[in-house]
């Protein structure tokens, strides 16, 4: 790689990152029902319907797979904690078996010097608040609360920090709008009700977090290079809608308390009632923002379809395994955008960026590679340019459930045998090991 640790600022953490469901094993440890068990039994939802059962089977491989982060050199581990493996029922009872795993991994984490990030939500709503709405449901932001507390007083005092939500938009417009993802819903009221609970939970929770007394926490928005697929002005405006909702909706919610108008264009006739009462819980101050950056989208007008009248252009560019260009100066131009327009002089770290590619073991995985190599280099540009990036999270770690295309989507930098579950780190992880081995005057 043509960067190495030397390049980055005193400080910067690089690291990986995975999520709980999709790596743990949700049949293991007494954790409960979650919507993707039952959204992968739906006809045509899930590659084969496969869910996160097994998955890689890290409940029992943790110690192994912590192993394979510190001998790479990483200075950081991001994971998520499983709502339903914490409370079964989603609120109630308490799974203490639950609760050890983490205390285990966020132990395990330290006695490697690996710093925990650790996500409270990545996806897996517990089927019991499931069946009561879900996002669609006010109360989620309250339900997501306790549920914070209750993990935060057994592992807050030893994680580094916190991020209450992974990716809103999957979470409400991606799973109740388009309905890829579990609950699986196309209704634009049941989306937008989604598309503020998420904010109001993330409120919510921080009030809760703030209450314990904890520090650096924040949120993980994903964020893509939206660009209109010709000079138009129908193009402009449809590429102008989708930023609204894809981009803008989120981040301008908790940084400026409000929503952009060319969503609320679609959105605002089914929000629920004084929504507008819920802005300022929003909008309090958040210690870092998590970036999620993979691709771009050129979007080109449809004046035949519904709100918001939008429809995808494939683009010139190299794809990945996903379809997704590659396009690394959509990360450079995304992080200067939040820091001139949205944050400011707030941390900021690469939370998520990586690639899927259909390798195999002994493969050179050269592709993996130029694409991390060009993707810290945008990073490195970024902060040339003013952004206050702290970090970078390769996603992922492992080969895992990729959600509705199941285990066929590898984005690991170790390769994982589904069959036997082995795992082989690939070129990438050696790769980046060399690229961020410490610098010379590091003891």
């Amino acid at each position: 790689m043509k960067l190495t640790r030397s390049d980055f600022p005193q400080g910067f953490l690089f690291g990986a990152a995975t999520a709980a469901y999709q790596i743990e094993g949700s049949s293991y440890g007494g954790a409960g029902s979650t919507h993707w068990d039952t959204f992968a039994k739906g006809p045509g939802n899930v590659v084969r319907a496969e869910d996160g059962a097994v998955a890689c089977d890290h409940y029992h491989r943790m110690d192994a797979d912590l192993d394979l982060l510190a001998e790479a050199g990483m200075d950081a581990y991001r994971f998520s904690t499983s709502w339903a493996r914490v409370l079964p029922e989603g609120r109630g009872r308490v799974n203490q078996e639950g609760l050890d795993f983490y205390d285990r991994l966020v132990d395990g984490c330290l006695a490697r010097g690996l710093k925990p990030f650790q996500t409270l939500y990545h996806w897996e709503m517990p089927s019991a608040l499931a069946d009561l709405g879900g996002w669609t449901n006010p109360d989620v932001a309250d339900w997501m609360a306790d549920y914070a507390e209750v993990i935060t007083k057994r592992i807050g005092d030893r994680v580094h920090s916190i991020a209450t939500i992974n990716e809103s938009w999957c979470v409400a417009y991606l799973s109740h709008f388009l309905g890829h993802h579990a609950p699986g819903l196309r209704d634009i009221r049941a989306a937008a009700r989604a598309m503020h609970h998420v904010n109001k939970a993330h409120g919510r929770t921080m009030t809760r977090l703030r209450d314990l007394g904890m520090q650096n926490c924040g949120i993980v928005l994903n964020f893509e290079a939206t660009e209109a697929a010709s000079d138009s002005a129908a193009d402009a405006h449809a590429a102008a809608t989708q930023d609204a909702t894809h981009n803008r909706w989120f981040i301008e919610a908790i940084t400026k308390g409000t929503y952009p108008a060319e969503a609320l264009a679609g959105f605002g006739p089914h929000m629920p009632q004084n929504w507008q009462d819920d802005m300022a819980e929003i909008s309090q101050p958040i210690d870092f923002l998590g970036v999620n950056y993979y691709t771009r989208n050129l979007v080109a007008a449809d004046d035949a379809a519904t709100w918001p009248s939008t429809k995808p252009v494939i683009g010139p560019l190299e794809k990945t395994q996903m379809g997704w260009e590659i396009y690394p100066e959509g990360l450079r131009w995304t992080l200067t955008r939040l820091s001139r327009d949205y944050v400011g002089d707030l941390p900021v770290f690469v939370t998520e960026n990586g690639m899927a590619w259909p390798d195999a073991v002994g493969e050179e995985d050269t592709v993996r590679i130029d694409f991390i190599d060009r993707h810290i280099e945008a990073m490195h540009d970024a902060i040339s340019e003013g952004v206050n990036l702290q970090g970078f999270f390769y996603w992922s770690l492992l080969d895992n459930y990729e959600w509705a295309f199941g285990y066929e989507k590898r984005f690991g930098l170790i390769h994982v045998d589904f069959d036997t579950l082995d795992r082989t780190p690939k070129a990438s992880y050696h790769a980046l090991k060399s690229a961020i081995a410490p610098r010379k005057n590091d003891t």
